[in-house]
């Protein structure tokens, strides 16, 4: 469809924004004993209530065809076959391959890319499985007891907030830490409270030269070959990294450098081995488990219908509030204490939501 055909669609929600805004949300309850169950969706144990948003019979029908006038039918096919619909980069978004374990091909630039992914995956889940079972040891022969992520963005934001979220998961006996600001006190603090002859250190940056984590990285390697030696650095490191030179270079052995691909978006890269330090914490066993919870996801993304389909209607209902009702906030409020992370998570990955929709009414 046309930019005609949005600026329609939208034209259409303005004047239903005036017929909405006459009711109280609290009469449509009263009005429609129902309103719970027309206005809620599910997926397996998942309920996503919308029946508390300033919604009419047909507000959501007016949101669909805003939808569909962006083509957003065409654009989900788009992002599931790997074109680059990173306009930006020109690039693929095809993070759902890091989770797809249904064996049907996934490919990018006409290439099947899930056998190079599930080789990955499980090399860094090898590696994961050797460091919990104390195969792995560190330079004394001690096993380890602490393992300390150091990255910044999606290298830092995703895994550190799973982790959090699954520590249910983890071991007592076995701690994993997040180290993202260039402050000295961040990781200078956290190391007064390790033991380095136990501690493993992952660094995570795919370029291996953002300036944040490789001072960090910088700080942690003098630490240990302080108090080890020059020697025990490659035993005390691991890395999650594309450029294998960098990395020998900074003494970390190329059986433990894991890498991942240029269409995972840092804010979707804690599905790679950037979520190694969630591995190692919750296990080979449970990182996969998690993994198909999102291919759950994914799944219902790509199949449902637009009206059915729960990450379509909460993007609508963005829209709907920040383009229609001029709303400029957006609270999310974790009624959990282990998804503390995930509205930091959530700030950083939120604008791609709508970004389709968005680029359709930039020009309106």
């Amino acid at each position: 469809m046309s930019q005609a055909d949005v600026g329609a669609a939208l034209a259409a929600l303005e004047a239903h924004r005036v017929e909405v805004g006459r009711h109280k949300i609290a009469d449509l309850f009263t009005q429609d004993a129902r309103r719970f169950d027309d206005y809620s969706l599910h997926l397996d144990d998942i309920v996503f209530d919308f029946s508390k948003h300033r919604l009419i019979a047909t507000t959501i029908p007016h949101l669909v065809a805003l939808a569909r006038a962006a083509n957003l039918d065409d654009k989900r096919a788009a992002l599931f076959a790997g074109e680059p619909i990173n306009f930006t980069e020109n690039r693929a978004v095809m993070h759902m391959a890091l989770r797809h374990f249904s064996g049907a091909p996934l490919s990018v630039a006409g290439l099947d890319v899930t056998a190079d992914v599930a080789a990955e995956r499980g090399r860094m889940l090898e590696f994961a499985a050797a460091i919990r079972q104390g195969d792995l040891r560190g330079s004394t022969l001690a096993p380890f007891t602490d393992i300390v992520n150091i990255g910044i963005g999606g290298s830092d934001l995703g895994p550190a907030m799973a982790a959090r979220a699954l520590a249910p998961y983890g071991r007592a006996d076995l701690r994993v830490h997040f180290v993202s600001n260039v402050d000295g006190a961040d990781l200078g603090d956290l190391l007064k409270k390790l033991e380095p002859a136990r501690t493993l250190f992952i660094i995570s940056s795919k370029t291996f030269t953002t300036l944040e984590t490789m001072t960090n990285a910088a700080s942690a390697r003098a630490w240990i070959a302080s108090a080890l030696g020059e020697d025990a650095v490659g035993h005390h490191f691991a890395a999650v990294s594309t450029k294998l030179d960098l990395v020998a270079k900074f003494g970390i052995q190329s059986d433990r450098v894991f890498g991942f691909w240029d269409w995972v978006g840092g804010r979707y890269s804690m599905w790679s081995a950037i979520g190694l330090a969630l591995a190692i914490a919750i296990g080979p066993e449970q990182f996969n488990d998690f993994l198909r919870g999102g291919e759950d996801v994914d799944r219902h993304f790509e199949t449902m219908p637009l009206e059915k389909n729960i990450p379509v209607i909460m993007a609508l209902l963005g829209i709907w509030y920040r383009n229609v009702w001029g709303m400029t906030s957006h609270a999310v409020i974790p009624y959990d204490q282990r998804l503390a992370r995930f509205p930091a998570y959530l700030q950083q990955s939120t604008w791609s939501r709508t970004a389709s929709l968005s680029t359709a009414m930039a020009s309106r």
